[in-house]
Order: C-alpha cells, then sequence, then structure tokens
C-alpha cells in the first residue's frame, strides 16, 4: 500500500537496521526534521550521486529504491542546525512525487520486504557469510591496530545480511543491487561471493604487517610478498 514520505535525497544507501548519522543545515531540511519530529519520525532516504557543483540539486526518479530512516535521537545545536541518528527500517520503491507547499520533496512509495525463504538454505549461507565477515573484520582489525575490537552479528539471516551489507565499503552500484534484492538467500550467495576474496586479501595483508612488526622486535626479515 502506497505512502506519502518526505524524501532526502543522499548519496548513501541505507539498509534495514543499519545506523545513520547525519548533520542537518539546509533550511529545507531542518524544516523536514521539525514535521517529521511532529508526525511519526520517518523519512526517506534515496541514493543520489554526489553532486559535481555547489548549485547542483540531484533528485532520484520514480523507480529508484530507498530505505524509511527513523529518528531515534536529536541534538540542536545553537545555530539552528542538528545532529541526528536515524535507523533504517523498510525499503520502498518511488513511485511519484507528491504536489506540496513543502520546501523539500515529498514522495509516494511502496514499502517491500524479502520475500519468504527456505530457512534451512538461508541459515547454511548465513553461517558461511557470518564466517567470512568475522575474518575480514579481524584481519582489519590488525592493519589497523584495533585487534581487540569486536563486532556483533545477528543471528537471523535476513538481519544478518542486511547488516553486512552495510557494513561492506562497496562502489554505490554494488549496494544498490543488495538493496534491490528481494530475497534473503540470494543477498547471503551475493555477499558470500564478496567476502571470500576480500577476506583472504585482507589476511594476507595482515599477515605481511604481522612479519614486519616481529621483524623490529629481532626476528628475522621477511620476505614481504606482492599484494594487489
Amino acid at each position: 500500500m502506497a505512502r506519502e514520505l518526505p524524501i532526502f535525497p543522499l548519496p548513501i544507501i541505507l539498509f534495514p537496521g543499519a545506523p545513520q548519522p547525519l548533520h542537518i543545515f539546509e533550511s529545507r531540511y531542518r524544516q523536514l526534521l521539525a514535521d517529521c519530529l511532529a508526525a511519526d519520525r520517518r523519512f526517506g532516504v534515496t541514493y543520489v550521486a554526489p553532486p559535481h557543483a555547489p548549485d547542483d540539486d540531484p533528485a532520484p526518479t520514480p523507480g529508484d529504491l530507498g530505505c524509511v530512516a527513523l529518528i531515534r535521537s536529536t541534538q540542536e545545536l545553537p545555530d539552528g542546525r542538528s545532529n541526528i541518528l536515524a535507523v533504517g527500517e523498510r525499503r520502498f520503491v518511488l513511485v511519484a512525487w507528491c504536489a506540496g507547499a513543502h520546501p523539500y520533496r515529498l514522495g509516494r512509495v511502496e514499502e517491500f520486504d524479502d520475500e519468504p525463504s527456505e530457512p534451512g538454505e538461508a541459515e547454511a549461507l548465513a553461517a558461511g557469510v557470518r564466517n567470512d565477515f568475522s575474518r575480514l573484520v579481524s584481519a582489519l582489525g590488525v592493519l589497523t591496530d584495533r585487534e581487540h575490537e569486536s563486532i556483533e552479528l545477528p543471528a537471523d539471516p535476513q538481519e544478518l545480511s542486511f547488516q553486512v551489507s552495510a557494513a561492506l565499503e562497496l562502489d554505490a552500484e554494488a549496494k544498490r543491487s543488495l538493496q534491490a534484492l528481494r530475497s534473503t538467500t540470494a543477498r547471503l550467495r551475493h555477499l558470500a561471493g564478496l567476502l571470500d576474496p576480500l577476506a583472504t586479501d585482507a589476511e594476507r595483508r595482515a599477515a605481511v604487517r604481522r612479519r614486519a612488526k616481529g621483524n623490529g622486535r629481532g626476528g628475522r626479515h621477511p620476505k614481504i610478498e606482492h599484494t594487489a
């Protein structure tokens, strides 16, 4: 069923369950924030490419996807700007723009969820994604000197697929493809194909870093391997 939703075009792809901090400074989005806080605290985030010039005002087109954002907290600054923390809820298709006197865009959207999937297959795929993502996080911890930090992953396969999709540093088109999938198993399968090579490469680089650190403590000078 379609509903009207204030739309905030941004160069980000929001996923259900993902937190999103935002800094609100433009007057039209200050008004959007005030109207949302006076209503149900929800607006829509749709992806647009970063503007090429200060005066550019890129907008999504009907048929584009987005995600409902629920405002969790706000911090109003003395000059009228605000910092907010929102979290993604359901995804939607932008059906049409609505006419109105608002300074921001108002869209008619249709929300959607993943289609039902076979639990056994989803659980099996989720286990592999969870393992490979943990490998990647562990290796990146070595590379960034944050080895003792950990990340808690949800048990639910769908929630896991959204959290990993949000966390991975991918280009916009790759993230938009993940956002568009309406099958948890398809999303997990796609993530599995991305994660294994990423984790393997990060582990190779982490091993080089460990050996380099060891050499500084009197160990044998390692032969540094080439990594792409």
